[in-house]
């Protein structure tokens, strides 16, 4: 326990995770509280943040929750503000805000000439711009004491084409193509403290998925049984299964690693399906 807690290191470390009331962004949580991190869970909407807070059942002071919608500069700054005087820093920044729009995805009897453009815009400015503003607040701190981790959530959809969920995928590129700038832009103007990687989990089972790749009986849809077909290990991912990544990626273990994209996937992205 001693080696592993020494290899990591993040007891007491301050962690902010956007998009904390979602339940990747929730499961990342219970694994940093685990390793002695504090906590600091984010999201639009109070009462599923509490609601949270309440799950995890925490009775001391590493774990708080505020509402923060990563879109309104001034709300970020004013979060920024209230976790700096609680905590006096942040050592860890997960931006898990994001998620598809139905609008920005082609419909099954549509084309992309079908497609809103300012839902499109909508998918865009939740996924890559929420990322970008949250990193400009959250991180400025990171950057006057030359040290932290940021980790950025990417997708399979950023690294294979796949069907109908156009705004998404072209979102999540952008955040991989975000996160090596960044590392890059970090490290020449700050040192080697502070490192930006991100995680592109493969398929799990999600409140904004669910309907597409299951049926109400808990069957799969026609997608679902795709997606499974091309997955070398048969099953969706857990949630869970994303923490040893953000662990890692947190802690001084990963301390030589930046501009990564790290896929949690079963092996999806490396399939060709022959």
């Amino acid at each position: 326990m001693d080696y592993l807690s020494k290899l990591f290191n993040l007891n007491y470390k301050v962690a902010v995770i956007t998009g904390g009331s979602g339940i990747l962004g929730f499961e990342m949580a219970k694994g940093l509280l685990d390793a002695g991190s504090k906590v600091v869970l984010l999201g639009t909407n109070k009462e599923k943040i509490k609601n949270r807070i309440d799950l995890l059942g925490l009775k001391d002071d590493r774990l708080i929750g505020l509402k923060c919608n990563v879109l309104d500069e001034e709300n970020i700054r004013d979060v920024n503000d209230t976790i700096l005087n609680k905590f006096g820093r942040i050592d860890i920044l997960i931006n898990a805000a994001g998620g598809n729009v139905p609008g920005a995805t082609v419909g099954l009897d549509q084309s992309i000439f079908d497609i809103d453009i300012n839902q499109f815009k909508k998918v865009v400015d939740l996924n890559l711009n929420g990322t970008v503003l949250s990193t400009l607040i959250f991180a400025k701190s990171m950057s006057e004491k030359k040290s932290g981790s940021i980790i950025n959530i990417s997708s399979m959809a950023a690294q294979r084409a796949i069907t109908r969920v156009m705004g998404y995928s072209a979102a999540k590129a952008a955040i991989e193509n975000f996160t090596k700038w960044l590392a890059l832009e970090l490290a020449q103007k700050f040192g080697d403290g502070i490192r930006v990687n991100a995680i592109a989990p493969g398929f799990m089972i999600t409140e904004q998925n669910r309907a597409l790749l299951t049926n109400s009986n808990g069957t799969l849809t026609e997608r679902g049984n795709t997606v499974i077909n091309i997955t070398p290990f048969k099953r969706f991912g857990l949630p869970e299964e994303l923490i040893g990544t953000v662990l890692w990626l947190s802690g001084d273990a990963s301390k030589f690693v930046t501009g990564a994209v790290i896929p949690v996937d079963g092996g999806f992205s490396i399939f060709s399906g022959v």
